[in-house]
């Protein structure tokens, strides 16, 4: 039976799914593109200041598992549990949280891509998918049931097919949406074959309920069990774009707009690999030598592989979504050597890693004609020279994702390397430096094109150098944030020590 305290928990996905019905009714009485951008980002700004009232005020020793039993609507001194479903705790809540600024930074940008690409008249629906995937994404990180979670993921994952072939004049996005479509649906099959064998051997499907059963003595029915779960690894391997599951990301960044190669970028990675902590936390599944060796082989390989793949790149949105496995790579590294300290490192770097990447695809936004997408790296040639403010950002956020120190991304690899060398993982840790030290060749390469002082100038277009002054406010805005949480990260730090 739902209870107060039920609903008032679950208010920020309330608020998403509200909103989105009330702009499609919005819709259906009026067409109007600023008025549904309006509608978007205020429906997104409410949920995210929802999420105040709901922040439990203490967290327990180990907030990934749930209290025993509901407490009193007047106030959440603890994590509340909805049943085996979901947990909405301070876990949970932060990602939220980081999910709704993603989703709102994404609207802001899509809508100035709209304008430039997309000259059709039928633009609201847009809103309305990204609504929708936002929401499957919100769903997933307080998830603490694979039916819950699936549920999230599969709200997710529809949204996302039709918002990466949304500009359907394109050959390039049609083809990224069939194929994303394709792989999607191979993993959700072997995600829900893993759930089929888990359930079959546990009768369960609560992450908490799993952990009375990974303690079996080994036989054939806890090796069935391993094989379960190393089906559902693989179903997140392909949504994280692990290797071997790699291959589908950078035709995707590549066809999709670059507001929505940001979004599965940031929300749709992030919720994942949210899930995947708070699973493998619940479940106890660190005590499995053969699971945690499987993730240490995909980690050191995601780093080689994706920073390697990435160093003949002169397509810059293929050079993000190759440099988003290796990154990927590198959060593995703190979730292998679990419990609090890898959890908190993880949370941080992916907090850096997503307010990065949302900064350069903005910026790839920005820096877009109405003709074609400014992606190759001949478009930045001279940059410095051109529009300095928009170059300057764009080696900030290239310096964070290569870990140049007074950065973000600085602060997240050093907050990774203290939890791999902590719990004693040298060998990912030497992975980590050294595939690190290879990204810095491809980063540098585009910080020095646009340097160089023999490019052409860009094709005028009568239009002011900054077209966007609202857009290049919110991309300032989070150059800064780069720049600060590498050089006060203690506040942030300190935010994710209260999570776990």
């Amino acid at each position: 039976m739902i209870t107060g305290p039920d609903i008032r928990s679950l208010l920020p996905m309330e608020i998403a799914a509200g909103g989105m019905l009330f702009t499609m009714l919005g819709i259906a009485l009026k067409r109007s593109h600023t008025l549904t951008f309006i509608c978007t980002l205020v429906t997104l700004a409410s949920a995210f200041l929802s999420i105040l009232s709901i922040w439990p005020d203490a967290a327990p020793s180990n907030t990934f598992h749930p209290p025993a039993s509901a407490l009193p609507a007047s106030r959440f001194q603890t994590p509340h549990s909805i049943d085996d479903l979901f947990l909405v705790d301070r876990f949970g809540c932060y990602f939220q949280a980081l999910i709704l600024l993603s989703a709102f930074v994404v609207t802001l940008f899509s809508q100035i891509s709209l304008k430039k690409f997309f000259p059709e008249k039928r633009k609201e629906e847009y809103y309305l998918l990204l609504l929708l995937a936002t929401l499957g994404g919100l769903t997933m990180v307080i998830s603490t049931h694979l039916m819950s979670f699936f549920i999230g993921l599969e709200i997710l994952n529809i949204s996302l097919y039709t918002l990466i072939s949304y500009y359907r004049e394109r050959p390039k996005a049609i083809e990224a949406g069939l194929k994303y479509l394709i792989l999607a649906a191979m993993s959700s099959a072997f995600l829900l074959f893993g759930m089929a064998l888990i359930y079959a051997l546990t009768g369960t499907l609560s992450f908490q309920g799993l952990a009375n059963t990974t303690s079996l003595p080994a036989s054939g029915t806890i090796g069935m069990l391993i094989a379960g779960i190393g089906l559902m690894i693989t179903g997140m391997g392909f949504k994280l774009a692990l290797v071997p599951f790699h291959m589908w990301a950078p035709d995707i960044y590549e066809g999709a707009s670059s507001p929505i190669s940001s979004f599965i970028a940031s929300v749709s990675k992030g919720a994942m690999m949210a899930v995947l902590l708070r699973f493998f936390m619940m479940a106890d599944l660190y005590g499995s030598k053969q699971i945690m060796l499987v993730f240490t082989v995909i980690a050191i390989l995601s780093m080689l592989t994706g920073n390697l793949l990435a160093l003949r790149q002169n397509n810059i949105k293929r050079m993000l979504a190759y440099s988003s496995i290796a990154h990927f790579g590198y959060v593995l590294v703190a979730f292998i050597a679990g419990k609090r300290v890898g959890a908190q490192a993880a949370a941080f770097y992916l907090t850096a890693y997503i307010i990065t990447i949302l900064t350069a695809f903005s910026l790839i936004t920005l820096m877009s004609r109405s003709d074609n997408e400014a992606s190759d790296i001949e478009d930045y040639t001279g940059l410095f020279w051109k529009k300095p403010v928009l170059a300057t950002l764009f080696s900030i956020t290239l310096f964070s994702l290569a870990g140049i120190p007074l950065t973000a991304g600085f602060m997240g690899k050093f907050y990774l390397l203290t939890a791999g060398v902590g719990n004693g993982n040298w060998l990912l840790a030497f992975t980590l430096v050294i595939s690190s030290v290879i990204g810095l060749y491809y980063y540098l390469r585009f910080i020095f094109a646009m340097m160089r002082v023999d490019g052409q100038d860009f094709p005028s277009d009568g239009r002011p150098p900054y077209p966007s002054l609202a857009g290049l406010l919110v991309a300032s805005l989070l150059g800064a944030a780069v720049i600060w949480l590498g050089v006060f990260p203690a506040w942030l730090a300190g935010l994710v020590g209260s999570l776990t």
